[in-house]
Order: C-alpha cells, then sequence, then structure tokens
C-alpha cells in the first residue's frame, strides 16, 4: 500500500475516533499529497520517495513553527503544532542517530574518494539520496563538514 493510500485510509480511522489533531494533520498530507500528483509532469502518480520528502518538509515546518510560537509565549499553537508534527513523523522513517549518519558518511566519501573541502558536492549529492527521510539535510551536511575538514 502506498503512502497516500495509507494517509486516505488513516483519515478515516481518525473521523471514526474522532481524533481531531490527528484528522487535521492527515487532511493537510493529503492535501499536500494531491498538489504533487496533480502537478504538471506527475501524471497523477505520487511515488512513496516523493511522499516522503513531502512529509520530511511538513515535519520540519511544524516543528519549526512550534519552535516559534514557544518563543512568542503561545504554548497553545505550539502544542497543536508539535502534535500535528508528531502525526506526521508516524510516516516517517526512523531517523538515524548522529553515530550511523557518520559511519554512513564515512563509506560514501571512501567509495567517491573525497579528500577536501573541495569535493564536499560530490560527497552531499550521494549522502542526501541515500539518506533521504532518514536523516536531516543539515545533519548531513553537518557530518560532511567535519570529515572532509
Amino acid at each position: 500500500m502506498s503512502l497516500f493510500e495509507q494517509v486516505s485510509k488513516d483519515i478515516i480511522a481518525a473521523m471514526k475516533a474522532q481524533d481531531k489533531v490527528r484528522l487535521e494533520a492527515l487532511r493537510n498530507i493529503k492535501k499536500y499529497f494531491l498538489e504533487a500528483k496533480t502537478a504538471p509532469g506527475a501524471n497523477d502518480e505520487l511515488p512513496d520517495a516523493a511522499a516522503l520528502k513531502i512529509l520530511a518538509k511538513l515535519s520540519k515546518q511544524g516543528r519549526d513553527a512550534a519552535a516559534l510560537y514557544r518563543e512568542k509565549g503561545r504554548d497553545d499553537l505550539a502544542a497543536q503544532e508539535e502534535g500535528q508534527a508528531s502525526v506526521i513523523e508516524n510516516y516517517l522513517p526512523k531517523q538515524l542517530s548522529l553515530e550511523e549518519v557518520e559511519a554512513i558518511v564515512k563509506g560514501i566519501i571512501a567509495q567517491t574518494g573525497a579528500a577536501s573541502m573541495k569535493d564536499m558536492g560530490k560527497v552531499m549529492g550521494v549522502a542526501s539520496k541515500q539518506l533521504a527521510g532518514q536523516a536531516e539535510g543539515k545533519v548531513i551536511s553537518e557530518v560532511v563538514k567535519r570529515l572532509l575538514a
């Protein structure tokens, strides 16, 4: 079952359970999925890889918004954003630890033959594809910089 189908099925379950936070988050996910499916060139398809990118983006946006709300003293809105972000994160693959990311990046550096910061783009290209959905780009970038420096 694709992620799109799973989200559609879970919307029905959330409606039956009258879980408002989950329902709102799932409807938001489905809205972005539908936009991606109907975008020019998408051929009315949404591969799971593209869906995972959308989910990662939505999760990051939710966490960032929650942090901003906390800064401004709006804990009610922050809690709502965090609740929705946690629902979104249930559909993402497990995030790798810093040590796991480091081990994978070391392998990529050896594989590509990178030796200095000049090769960062080459390493980042491979690492971003290989770790898509499993680690944030910011974390990958920091690890690559540290290992190449």
